[in-house]
């Protein structure tokens, strides 16, 4: 099989399979960026209209094996009970393989080739399909890749820079990890949403008046409610478990909530409100100046997992990697892995390189 694209190669050929709202905008925002697009959708009508809305050059039937050349990259936006068998079958004529699947354990264990780079951004509209595609949708978006130990480093270089290309900010993760933050962060709250909607439409029943109260704050924390609803039932399947946990852990600290307002204590709910309050402030925003950025450099042995090592250690300490970079060396197996990081941060990423046996430098940009 040839080898993935080298970093820093320029925009070839992508193959988009399923041009639905994600699969559009990945199509749109690619075709912007200079790439040559296909297009493949199960449903011939949708494939048309990807056409119509410039999120596609032309299209691929489903099922069907293209002519060389090979895509330099396909971009699996199924639902995802379809995504492993898809992405399996798109890696006999493509050099790179990735998904935007809500789910990363189970598609990245079935898939199981070097090649294919779990991803999942994290962005959405409340339009359906085609017609809430946006070549703009991922500006500022987090987009979550999730390497493991088998990965190809070039696959992966090669999926970073597509989705940075778009205006996402990549953050790395174990597939396990990925699935166990996004039932916190996105499955249980739009679960939430959910109910929170339906117990106020049923209370609207008898008290016509009460959705026409809905506020600010009302709509702001339903807002996710509106997505498509026919992804859900396969994410939830597919995510099961840490779904439940993170559900355990909602009702549980909803259970704490209702004792405190049952018991009247003012000073326990002011507390409770002043963490949630700092807490939320504090959710990170990017960082657009040099000064704030720090450039660390690691020697790294030429042997599978590295990569996925490094990624993953700084996700699980909180550190945002703005951009990285392998120099190869001409002579024997190794290398040097620079990456960037928030600067108040270095020192607690270099640190942690040392504990794993790492010799790391940095300096500032």
């Amino acid at each position: 099989m040839p080898p993935a694209a080298e970093a820093g190669s320029e925009p070839g050929r992508a193959l988009v399979i399923g041009t639905g709202l994600i699969g559009g905008s990945v199509g749109l925002a690619l075709r912007k960026r200079g790439w040559r697009v296909t297009g493949s959708d199960t449903d011939p009508a949708r494939g048309t209209r990807a056409l119509e809305v410039g999120a596609a050059d032309d299209l691929l039937g489903p099922g069907a094996v293209p002519d060389p050349p090979r895509f330099d990259l396909t971009v699996v936006a199924t639902p995802v009970d379809a995504v492993a068998p898809v992405a399996r079958a798109a890696l006999a004529f493509s050099r790179v393989v990735t998904d935007v699947a809500g789910v990363k354990a189970s598609v990245v264990e079935t898939v199981g080739d070097a090649r294919f780079v779990g991803g999942h951004p994290m962005a959405g509209s409340e339009q359906l399909g085609l017609d809430g595609a946006d070549p703009d949708l991922f500006e500022g978006a987090t987009w979550v890749l999730t390497p493991t130990a088998e990965t190809d480093p070039a696959a992966f270089t090669r999926v970073r820079e597509m989705a940075t290309s778009l205006g996402a900010h990549v953050v790395a993760v174990s597939p396990s990890d990925h699935d166990a933050l996004v039932a916190v962060v996105s499955h249980v709250p739009h679960l939430t949403a959910a109910a929170l909607m339906t117990l106020a439409s049923a209370g609207a029943e008898e008290h016509a008046s009460m959705l026409r109260l809905a506020a600010g704050g009302f709509r702001d924390m339903t807002r996710i409610a509106a997505g498509h609803p026919g992804i859900w039932p396969d994410i939830c399947a597919a995510n099961r478990d840490a779904i439940l946990a993170s559900l355990d852990g909602l009702i549980d600290k909803l259970d704490s909530v209702r004792g405190l307002v049952d018991r009247g204590d003012r000073s326990g709910l002011l507390e409770l409100l002043e963490k949630a309050h700092v807490a939320r402030r504090n959710l990170p925003a990017r960082l657009t100046r040099p000064e704030d950025l720090v450039e660390i450099r690691v020697p790294i042995p030429d042997r599978p997992g590295t990569l996925a090592e490094i990624t993953t250690l700084a996700a699980e300490l909180g550190v945002n990697i703005y951009d990285f970079g392998i120099a190869h060396s001409v002579e024997g197996d190794q290398g040097t892995l620079l990456i960037v990081v928030d600067a108040g941060l270095g020192d607690l990423m270099r640190g942690a390189l040392l504990g794993r046996g790492f010799r790391p430098s940095a300096q500032p940009l």
